[in-house]
């Protein structure tokens, strides 16, 4: 597909990436800068024409269709020169597999998957920039900012609606590994709690156990224990926001180093003795290959700095009778 000149009058031949989606969201894609109140307003109007017809934001692009895109001005870009270059060189072998379909990055801590709030350089934005010639680049799913660990992306529109159905069908498998405050004695638990978003008295977005929430379900597995600690092997079976964070600080087992649900009388201690951040890792995934069917088994190890948090653990436990 080439590329949009906001300048002057272009016609677009829509391709495989934009095959089934809205004409709104791919114009809000490809004009970026420009309000999304802009490109209704040239909806409206007609400016903007399929195949030389009008048409209402709701119409879905099908393969061949020709669009023209009037002039339109747009907002100049934020220097990001520093900013992309810090990015570029955390995501600098980060790839875990890549083939035509799939991207699968072993995502560093303290990195957004996408700018916003603040952010103005997330993970798909640094790629998209690093690779200009990818015709499509789409989050698959999300991890929190301070999560490490196994993130996939799909560079084919038929690839991402394949493996969104996989996830709400259950046929995707994410594992997680996490530190918690306490001594976890099951060797597996299943912990089924609804829960709800809810947005506190600043603002913020959290989450709680509630019986009127959504359902969720995790099953954690003891990996290892110490005195005070617990290592969990996190399996989801449902997608909520902070799901693994709000059930374990709901059965008084909080994350170390979570800063919305944890115990931050134990995080400041904590960080004095080198855990700066959340323990919690995207340790592995599985799923079937959206189009070839087959098995793909994911992981990324623990990143250098839980570790070595882990091992500072295991040499406090020798050193005391």
């Amino acid at each position: 597909m080439n590329e949009i000149s906001k300048e002057s009058v272009t016609w677009l031949t829509i391709g495989e990436s934009g095959d089934n989606q809205r004409i709104d969201n791919f114009l809000a894609k490809h004009l970026k800068g420009v309000p999304k109140s802009h490109i209704y307003r040239i909806l409206r109007s007609g400016e903007i024409r399929v195949n030389s017809g009008r048409v209402d934001a709701s119409y879905k692009l099908q393969l061949g269709d020709k669009v023209r895109v009037p002039p339109v001005r747009v907002a100049r870009p934020a220097t990001v020169g520093a900013s992309r270059m810090a990015v570029a060189e955390r995501l600098a072998g980060a790839v875990i597999y890549e083939d035509d379909a799939l991207l699968i990055l072993n995502k560093p801590p303290g990195m957004a998957v996408h700018g916003g709030s603040g952010i103005s350089l997330g993970v798909v934005e640094q790629l998209r920039l690093e690779r200009p010639e990818a015709p499509f680049l789409e989050l698959v799913h999300r991890l929190d900012r301070e999560t490490s660990g196994v993130l996939m992306l799909a560079k084919k529109r038929g690839a991402l609606v394949k493996l969104h159905e996989a996830m709400r069908e259950g046929r995707m498998e994410k594992h997680y590994l996490t530190l918690v405050k306490g001594k976890w004695c099951d060797e597996k638990r299943n912990v089924k709690l609804p829960l709800q978003k809810y947005l506190t008295a600043g603002g913020e977005r959290r989450v709680s156990v509630s019986e009127d929430g959504q359902s969720a379900h995790t099953i954690f597995r003891l990996r290892q224990a110490w005195r005070d600690f617990s290592l969990l092997e996190a399996e989801l079976k449902t997608g909520r926001t902070h799901q693994i964070r709000v059930h374990l600080a709901h059965l008084g087992f909080p994350i170390a180093g979570d800063d919305k649900y944890g115990d931050f009388a134990l995080n400041k201690e904590l960080s004095k003795k080198g855990l700066k951040r959340m323990f919690l890792h995207a340790h592995r995934l599985i799923i079937e290959h959206p189009i070839t069917g087959e098995k793909l088994h994911l992981e990324a190890p623990l990143p250098e700095d839980l570790q070595s948090f882990v091992e500072s653990l295991d040499a406090d436990a020798m050193a005391k009778p």
